[in-house]
């Protein structure tokens, strides 16, 4: 391969300065590319190299890094995931969600592997792209607007083929769980990049691409990416995924006793057949949805019918039935769908915002909280309650404003012992999965580096396979999970294949040297994941010099409340095991009592240059 000469990759880098209202182009570096890939890997080496330590998450200082990865936009399943990333808002940390959709392959279609998003513009605005051309562009007529609207206004101003990313309300007013929404129901969803570009001023991306992109092998990738989509519809799991996409774990979720119920406060949820998979498919599916490349359609695109308003929604998927449908109790799926709308339109994360409701809800059964402190009466399984709570929320209207931070936040407010239940490890509220009765997950949660978000390492599966009531041996699992989970974000690729119908990793290890024409084994790639989990573990420290053991810990429910009914009545993981697994942890991962990367670990990785800006001894 000729030096300099990038395969896989758009090859070029747009800066975006919204202050200064200019752009500057610069190559993809090779060194970046090789060492990080891409997509999550550019995100977190981006921002520390280009964020002063420090920085205010919703300041002018802070930057959004959109990257998308080498496999990204190519004839293989699942090549439809983009990255987004920043200091996050709501944690103060290390900030990055994944988005499917068609953004990923559009953006290097036009040339470009990462946007950097710098400075905050003087009005409402967004970014377009149109090959060669960016511009900064008044969005005042789009401003205050809902994201699915905007989306739908924007492809009539611009064209159908353009493809469009947007913040609603809630990135607007800097709500720190905001989304950033595409192809009207993908979300980056977790960390509040949504509210990041909404301090920028900045209401959506919109991006056509035309030039395309080499491989290294055109023949021999082409081959490859057939031979994928084969063995993909000759999985037996491939039929019996396909119909509910990921609405189709609900049962199996609640049957092990991990389905989020009431605020945590149980794992089983009497009525999850009222707003499962089959349930969603029977009563209100339109049509399935697919992503860039996908076999394997799992959007569900859905019509309800909700007090005399049909709405339309992509899904519920399952993350949003399990904590806006069981931990609300709310007991059908149009029930559902129609909070899941509200939360899409307004630009709402599902889990942190299914959380942040049901943390009220808690506090007013509990009488922490009062109706007037609140603004009206609420209650358990009120989907009209629900949404006129986030309604206050995306608007930062009464009580709107002690929730718009979230949980941990809210708590601190409230306090009375609140902070028990308010569930959420670094700030950030958990996602679907109650995990007394099931280490392994409650591990990966507590050790995810932007906080509790299962797509670092599903490892319920684990538990389930081995035993629940298990706590040793579980900590190398995690580990290798968050090493090949998160290096599906750094090329570009959706996981679903691998994790839902036992695609093999090896089609991958064998597709990358034809994409990139670097003779990259599978064990190389799953290094260089290590070395991009562990800057981001350092990144934190960075921002936080207290990081450590201390912010790994699970809210008191976990550690101390026995689960009251559903399969794993009577268990919880106490603080001793707890600590128990993380002292297992940290110390197969080459790191300190503390959590905290030694300096052999970092040298052993490339990471010698991160030593400057660490106090970590020898």
């Amino acid at each position: 391969m000729p030096k300099g000469k990038l395969f896989g990759y758009g090859g070029r880098i747009a800066r975006i300065d919204l202050g200064g209202r200019n752009v500057r182009v610069e190559p993809t570096p090779e060194d970046l590319a090789r060492n990080y890939l891409g997509g999550r890997g550019f995100v977190a080496r981006i921002l520390w190299d280009e964020l002063r330590p420090g920085t205010e998450p919703l300041s002018p200082e802070n930057k959004v890094v959109v990257a998308s990865g080498p496999m990204a936009g190519l004839f293989l399943p699942g090549s439809g995931k983009i990255e987004m990333g920043a200091k996050s808002p709501q944690t103060g940390l290390y900030g990055e969600s994944n988005m499917g959709g068609h953004l990923a392959g559009e953006l290097k279609f036009a040339g470009y592997d990462a946007l950097i998003i710098e400075g905050a513009a003087a009005g409402p605005s967004y970014i377009f792209i149109d090959d060669e051309k960016i511009e900064i562009r008044d969005a005042a007529k789009y401003w205050g607007k809902g994201a699915i609207q905007t989306e739908k206004e924007m492809k009539d101003d611009l064209g159908e083929d353009f493809k469009i990313a947007v913040i609603g309300p809630a990135g607007e007013n800097l709500v720190t769980y905001a989304v950033v929404s595409h192809d009207f129901g993908r979300q980056a969803g977790r960390t509040g990049v949504g509210a990041v570009l909404g301090s920028k001023r900045v209401k959506a991306i919109a991006v056509r691409g035309s030039r395309g992109f080499e491989v290294a092998d055109p023949e021999g990738t082409l081959r490859k990416g057939k031979e994928m989509y084969e063995a993909c519809f000759a999985k037996p799991g491939f039929e019996e995924w396909t119909p509910y996409g990921t609405a189709g774990v609900t049962d199996w979720i609640n049957e092990i006793g991990a389905f989020p119920t009431k605020n945590f406060q149980t794992g089983y949820f009497e009525k999850h057949k009222a707003i499962n998979g089959p349930t969603l498919r029977e009563r209100i599916l339109v049509l399935d949805k697919a992503c860039t490349g996908c076999p394997i359609p799992c959007g569900k695109y859905s019509r309800a019918d909700y007090r005399g308003k049909t709405i339309y929604v992509e899904g519920p998927e399952y993350e949003t039935i399990a904590l806006m449908g069981g931990n609300l109790l709310l007991e059908n799926i149009e029930d559902v769908a129609y909070v899941n709308y509200v939360a899409d339109e307004l630009g709402i994360d599902t889990i942190s915002g299914g959380a942040v409701v049901a943390f009220v809800l808690e506090c007013l059964e509990k009488g922490l909280l009062t109706t007037e402190d609140v603004g009206r009466e609420l209650t358990w399984g009120d989907p009209d309650g629900v949404a006129w709570l986030l309604e206050r929320i995306a608007r930062r209207e009464g009580v709107g404003e002690l929730l718009a931070r979230g949980v941990k936040s809210a708590a601190e407010k409230v306090g009375r012992g609140s902070e028990r239940f308010a569930m959420q490890i670094k700030g950030l509220e958990i996602s679907g999965y109650e995990s007394r009765y099931a280490p392994a997950m409650m591990l990966a949660y507590m050790t995810a580096d932007i906080g509790a978000h299962h797509n670092r390492a599903w490892a319920i599966t684990y538990d389930a396979a081995v035993g629940q009531d298990k706590i040793e041996g579980k900590a190398w699992k995690v580990i290798e999970l968050q090493h090949v989970r998160p290096l599906f974000d750094a090329l570009g690729l959706c996981r679903l294949q691998w994790v839902e119908i036992g695609f093999e990793l090896s089609h991958y290890a064998e597709m990358f040297p034809l994409v990139t024409g670097w003779e990259y084994s599978w064990e190389d790639l799953l290094r260089i994941s290590e070395r991009i989990w562990n800057l981001t573990r350092c990144f934190n420290l960075r921002e936080r010099p207290d990081f450590g053991r201390a912010w790994d810990l699970p809210p008191a429910r976990w550690l101390e409340e026995p689960l009251p009914s559903g399969a794993g009545k009577g268990r919880f993981v106490s603080r001793e095991n707890a600590e128990r697994m993380l002292a297992e942890y940290y110390e197969l991962r080459g790191w300190d009592a503390n959590g905290l990367p030694t300096p052999a670990k970092l040298r052993e990785l490339g990471l010698e240059f991160v030593l400057d800006s660490l106090n970590l001894g020898a």
